[in-house]
């Protein structure tokens, strides 16, 4: 009996009731080879057509949501400019300027590139460079398309660290993430980070050969359950497989015989891919470069400003710390004087490109107090600092002193956080009074941390004595402080 494949969907349907019973089965011998056997393997094979195409589909629509349009990569470039001149206009003579404005004049011939760079990259001995001698023979759309091994990931950290073979990456088009097995959670992780930076990317289970049928199912099903949609495995370079030859007259012949690479599946998808998305491709890859490209000047225009702020917040905390010994006052009292005050919040906020009138800075002055208060910094940075002092506070004097480097020490704290706050804003954008006060506590609490170890309180609380305290009075607190250990 001969069958005709006139309905594929047909056939497709019949594959997907039968894989099951079929991938349970498939290690026994076909001991039927008939009108039942056909349909069997033709049920399946349509199966599998029709999967690998919806699977297909599936991936070429998650990156349209991925990809963007040239219109978003310009305006990305542009950004990347605006804050390039900012740099430029606050350090005419930065030493980095030269090569930033390079790179961004690079990023507008970029929006028209034609050749997509593919990045095959994995672990140690997952078979790279096997794949990438079998693909550039085989793959359709070879004539635009260069592919680029990097070196092995998950070594130790040097030239060739992981962060270092990633930055290679992220100037890909495309990835072929190589795993010879179930993904690690190191191999999980890092394919994460891949997602999160919006990096196209297809896991590929290479060596599939060396697994037994069962085996190379259950990794196969566990790899698109932590990867759906991404998918494909292959055996770039099978495993030599001996071959044995009886004759009539008993005699036995045995040699190894080499088995062709098995990529159809991965070449025909990646093809398809490269060949529908390649001028997004570019784009996307773009707009990731203007990002990082953006970063790297934000943080030299950051580190400029950080250099002009530090002193301002010195000036400020130790006014505040004098006002305080002068004048001590209830807790609630000490977090008015300790606080950031509006003035400090002008000043920092001219560094920083977001300009408060008076009115403004007194607001944001009262509600960097208000946050400190209800997170209980006040309370816990005055227990801090008399634990350094190891006193009780019961002289003028004492109290005094711990009042003031606490003023000094919260005010420090509030300077550092707003200074903080205004790096992670957009370069050359007045936020006003526009604070977004879930970011602001977080921030403050994560300075207020870092701030807080001992050797930093110890040397601090050395700096507030050295101030507040003639010389003479200062041997008189060190005798207390003798005399209380």
């Amino acid at each position: 009996m001969v069958v005709k494949l006139q309905r594929p969907i047909l056939v497709g349907g019949l594959g997907l009731s039968f894989s099951l019973w079929m991938l349970q089965s498939w290690h026994h011998s076909i001991m039927q080879v008939g009108e039942f056997g056909l349909l069997s393997v033709l049920a399946v094979g349509g199966g599998l057509w029709l999967f690998q195409k919806n699977r297909l589909k599936a991936d070429l629509e998650q990156l349209d949501i991925m990809l963007v349009d040239r219109a978003t990569v310009e305006s990305a470039i542009a950004k990347t400019e605006a804050v390039i001149n900012q740099l430029a206009q606050e350090a005419e003579n930065h030493q980095a300027l030269g090569t930033l404005r390079e790179q961004v004049a690079q990023l507008w011939f970029e929006l028209d590139r034609q050749e997509i760079k593919v990045a095959v990259t994995g672990g140690k001995s997952v078979g790279k460079s096997s794949l990438i001698q079998v693909l550039e023979h085989n793959l359709e759309v070879k004539n635009f398309v260069s592919l680029q091994e990097t070196a092995p990931l998950f070594r130790e950290a040097g030239e060739n660290s992981d962060a270092a073979v990633l930055a290679k990456v992220a100037k890909s088009d495309f990835v072929l993430f190589l795993t010879n097995g179930d993904l690690t959670d190191t191999e999980f992780q890092t394919l994460q980070q891949l997602k999160t930076a919006n990096q196209p990317t297809m896991l590929v289970f290479n060596k599939q050969d060396q697994y037994l049928a069962d085996e190379r199912a259950s990794v196969l099903l566990s790899l698109k359950q932590r990867m759906p949609g991404n998918v494909v495995a292959t055996a770039a370079s099978p495993i030599p497989i001996k071959v044995r030859k009886y004759e009539a007259d008993g005699s036995m012949q045995e040699w190894m015989e080499q088995p062709a690479p098995d990529i159809q599946q991965l070449s025909h998808q990646v093809g398809e891919i490269l060949a529908q998305q390649k001028q997004r491709l570019v784009w996307l890859t773009t707009i990731r470069k203007a990002g990082l490209l953006k970063t790297e000047a934000k943080n030299w225009l950051n580190g400029i400003r950080c250099d002009r702020a530090t002193p301002i917040i010195e000036q400020y905390q130790w006014i505040a710390a004098a006002a305080a010994f002068a004048n001590p006052v209830p807790a609630l009292d000490i977090l008015a004087t300790a606080a950031i005050n509006a003035q400090m919040v002008m000043d920092l906020g001219n560094i920083y490109q977001q300009k408060f009138s008076l009115e403004q800075a007194q607001t944001v002055a009262g509600t960097m107090g208000s946050l400190m208060l209800k997170l209980g910094l006040v309370e816990l940075s005055t227990k801090a600092v008399s634990t350094v002092l190891k006193s009780n506070a019961v002289t003028f004097i004492a109290g005094g002193l711990v009042q003031g480097v606490s003023a000094a020490y919260l005010t420090k704290v509030a300077g550092l956080s707003l200074v903080e706050y205004f790096q992670q804003q957009e370069i050359a954008v007045d936020s006003g009074t526009n604070l977004n006060l879930e970011k602001l506590r977080e921030t403050l609490q994560k300075v207020f941390g870092q701030n807080q170890q001992i050797a930093f309180l110890q040397g601090f609380v050395k700096q507030g004595v050295k101030r507040l305290l003639p010389e003479v009075q200062q041997v008189e607190v060190v005798g207390v402080q003798k005399a209380a250990g």
